[in-house]
């Protein structure tokens, strides 16, 4: 029989992986206080195949600043504080006595534990969007002054991340501009999220970091800005460039507009949104992407490698629990680690 191209091995700098088939990083709300769980053990720990690759959750890299909108994305974890740092270690030691390897994804947003409102992202290292601008307020610009402080707050917590055991950090880079006001010209909007790249490069070394951005539906400066963003990180060493499919009529499809950054980038290329297993085993299979990351489909099933391998049915999500367990649940449990896996 032809191999499956997602379960074929991969080596990712130092990591040799035994397939391609990744968990996508997803909010899930359940770090309540902004510290991690012991649900959290065991939620990675079922999606932990040996030498796969898991990506948790988006981390925030420092609190709110007191003068900032609350976020409707209340209990996300942090990894600023010794508190969490602590409470992070079980959580990835019970990932790896799975034998997989697990990144960090890093990034910096508000918090707040009123009411709900439209999320508010402070900053993140970014400097394009896909087209879901007007599902979420802009990221507000990031002052001259205040980009050293929030470049260093994204090295302390990768370092913070590798203390706490994980593998290595994935910057989140998505959801809005990252730019220093008055900037213009590609290498003034790009200055500060290069500089975060290359901040904790330096910290923890290239070979231990990725970066995840949007494909996007802008017009051409965006394209030149992310493209020239993913040029220089070959110049970083970074390890890995994780990228969004676009949205096409509102969903997101495999469109291969990711060709033009996957040729750009020297290293491991993963792509993410809209992918089923055939799409998968598509991109890999004619060189498109090195991995593919998978979200619902991994939520729903922990075991999804296996279901892949079998060809066997995929269990449906639930959408009501993707951001906490949902109003009137008894246990965080419910939507997250209940989840059945094949007989």
């Amino acid at each position: 029989m032809e191999p499956i191209p997602l379960l074929t091995p991969y080596k990712m700098g130092q990591f040799e992986l035994s397939h391609r088939v990744v968990l996508a990083p997803m909010t899930r709300q359940r770090a309540y206080g902004g510290v991690p769980q012991p649900h959290a053990a065991l939620y990675y720990s079922q999606r932990a195949t040996p030498r796969g690759l898991l990506i948790s959750e988006a981390t925030r890299v420092a609190p709110a600043r007191e003068d900032e909108e609350p976020t409707s994305f209340r209990d996300m974890p942090g990894v600023w504080a010794a508190e969490q740092v602590e409470a992070w270690r079980p959580v990835v030691d019970a990932v790896h006595a799975e034998g997989a390897v697990f990144f960090c994804q890093l990034w910096h947003a508000a918090a707040g534990d009123g009411d709900a409102v439209p999320q508010r992202q402070l900053v993140s290292p970014q400097m394009s969007f896909d087209g879901r601008r007007e599902e979420l307020t802009s990221p507000r610009r990031v002052a001259a002054e205040d980009a050293p402080a929030v470049v260093d707050a994204f090295r302390r917590a990768a370092r913070n991340a590798i203390d706490a055991g994980f593998d290595g950090v994935e910057l989140q880079g998505t959801n809005g501009y990252f730019v220093v006001d008055g900037g213009d010209g590609p290498e003034s909007r790009c200055r500060f999220a290069l500089e975060v790249v290359e901040a904790v490069a330096r910290e923890i070394g290239g070979h231990r970091l990725g970066l995840r951005l949007d494909q996007f539906t802008a017009g051409p400066d965006e394209h030149a800005l992310a493209l020239h963003v993913v040029s220089r990180l070959n110049d970083l060493g970074v390890l890995y460039c994780h990228m969004i499919e676009p949205k096409v009529d509102g969903r997101r499809r495999v469109s291969r507009r990711l060709l033009p950054y996957r040729e750009a980038f020297g290293g491991t290329f993963i792509a993410s949104g809209g992918y089923g297993r055939e799409e998968g085993d598509a991109a890999v299979g004619e060189g498109y992407a090195d991995l593919v990351a998978y979200g619902r489909l991994f939520l729903a099933n922990p075991d999804l490698p296996r279901r892949f391998e079998l060809g066997a049915p995929l269990n449906d999500c639930v959408s009501a629990t993707f951001y906490g367990a949902g109003a009137g649940a008894a246990h965080p449990a419910v939507g997250y680690t209940d989840y059945p896996f094949l007989e």
